[in-house]
């Protein structure tokens, strides 16, 4: 089977960075090993002898001899250390005490005299040196302090001279016996390292492989799919926000198959009308003045009702799209509510309907007057469909701390509480089971959403079976004048 890695995915770069990172630590112990091993054995037995004289050197005048002997035997123990002190009587040395007895000074005795004399051509100072001792040939680091200086003054003939040899050990064995080490150390390693990467790779990519899969299916219209994480926080939010995703797409999906459906029926019925009535003028009235004449008025009402449906549709399709701008100024809303309820008053008269008003004050706002007074028109045409059998229509502003409220109030069947959040949605009134149905565009209040929210506004609606609907928007409010009389009708005319 041939192998083509894809050497830019996920996979293959954790696989690589795992192997790199387990190389880069075996070189790294490897070069610490071979260049600097010896180099660091010596530095820390020199520190360490140096720490222990200075440790020796404070407490020689503060301790009594059977405390500082203590001393001595327990740091030669824990550090590996020869520990001795001389006594200097004319020039002769004496061992005054050590750890191991008399035992090492044929052994060091070369050295403790010369260092002897380094301290008084050096005037009492201390003195170290690494050496090689002659009678062993061994490498040693040796430290040397006058521990009575200030008794000897400038005459070390009756000095006590600490001395400290610590033994620099040949580490060519032990080096060889951690290399070996070190060999075994590295294969083993590296296999893990090798094994670790598969496994964590795979298991890293392997719930990305299953999402990028669900997306293709996703690509090719299989709505709904839940797409499944895996044991990391980030992947598991991905696949979540995927999942959010496909189930938006298939409910615009949907809502777009019931737009297309309903502006088909809405289109073909007028359309037909239009056709059909046309046909009967052409075979029918054509020669029958007053049946022509009524043809003719379907027909017009026909293609008002289909204009009026196209200009509804691409007002929506503006609106969302973002290419219709609001030209917001002050004026008077309570006399933009009044005018829209004057054009309503041939309802009051041939068929019964009554539209009540309360507008206390003139609330001034700051908004697009004609957009918000479609607004209001398309509210109020609501209420008028779905009024009930009282016909009573209520229109009223009211104050509300730095806002004004405008409500439409109706006394229809109301609307179901599962249907509130979807009225204004394009459509909705004919593609759900709601009984409020209606001969209109289906479009009204998703036009009132549009422009209640180019204006910032909050909106809503108050509703109860059986008893009625209110319709509701928030503006905020400039000031509040006088409300003037509205005019006659002779002066409006």
């Amino acid at each position: 089977m041939k192998l083509n890695p894809d050497f830019k995915s996920v996979k293959f770069k954790t696989f690589m960075y795992f192997v790199l990172f387990a190389g880069f630590l075996m070189v790294l112990l490897w070069t610490l090993q071979v260049l600097f091993l010896n180099n660091f054995y010596g530095a820390m037995k020199t520190s360490q002898t140096r720490m222990v004289a200075e440790q020796l050197q404070e407490a020689y005048p503060h301790e009594t001899e059977a405390a500082f002997h203590d001393e001595m035997d327990k740091l030669s123990r824990s550090y590996d250390l020869h520990i001795f002190v001389i006594s200097f009587y004319d020039g002769t040395p004496v061992l005054f005490y050590s750890p191991l007895g008399n035992n090492l000074l044929q052994e060091y005795g070369g050295s403790i005299v010369s260092i002897y004399d380094d301290i008084v051509s050096n005037d009492g100072g201390d003195v170290q040196r690494s050496q090689v001792e002659n009678s062993t040939e061994k490498d040693v680091y040796a430290y040397a302090s006058v521990l009575n200086k200030e008794d000897c003054g400038s005459n070390y003939e009756d000095a006590m001279v600490l001395y400290i040899f610590s033994p620099l050990r040949p580490v060519t064995s032990t080096s060889k016996i951690m290399t070996t080490i070190l060999i075994y150390v590295t294969i083993i390693s590296l296999i893990l390292a090798f094994i670790m990467s598969l496994y964590l790779s795979a298991r890293i990519t392997r719930p990305i492989r299953k999402i990028t899969s669900s997306a293709e299916r996703l690509a090719h219209g299989e709505y709904g799919i839940v797409f499944k994480g895996g044991h990391y926080t980030e992947i598991n939010n991905l696949a979540d926000t995927l999942t959010s995703a496909s189930i938006e797409l298939e409910k615009s999906d949907l809502m777009q198959k019931d737009l297309i459906a309903n502006v088909s029926h809405d289109l073909r019925t007028p359309l037909t009308m239009i056709r059909s009535y046309a046909e009967m003028i052409r075979d029918i009235s054509g020669d029958n003045p007053q049946k022509r004449e009524q043809h003719l008025q379907v027909i017009i009402d026909e293609s008002k009702r289909l204009n009026d449906l196209v200009d509804d549709l691409l007002a929506v399709s503006r609106m969302q799209s973002g290419k219709i701008s609001i030209e917001k100024k002050e004026f008077s809303l309570s006399q933009a509510v009044l005018s829209i309820a004057r054009t309503y008053r041939v309802l009051e008269v041939e068929q019964g309907y009554q539209l009540n008003v309360n507008c206390p004050s003139d609330f001034i706002v700051n908004g697009d007057e004609e957009k918000l007074k479609q607004v209001i028109s398309n509210l109020v045409t609501n209420a008028v469909k779905f009024c009930g059998e009282d016909k009573q229509i209520n229109i009223s502003l009211q104050r509300k701390g730095r806002l004004v409220r405008v409500s439409v109030e109706d006394h229809g069947s109301g609307i179901a509480a599962e249907d509130l959040d979807h009225i204004w949605e394009r459509y909705y009134r004919s593609s759900s089971n709601t009984v409020r149905t209606s001969e209109g565009s289906g479009l009204g209040l998703s036009i009132v959403k549009e422009i209640l929210t180019l204006h910032k506004a909050t909106f809503g609606v108050d509703s109860t079976l059986g008893q009625g609907s209110t319709f509701w928007f928030e503006l905020d409010l400039v000031r509040t004048d006088k409300l003037l009389p509205p005019p006659s009708d002779e002066e409006e005319s």
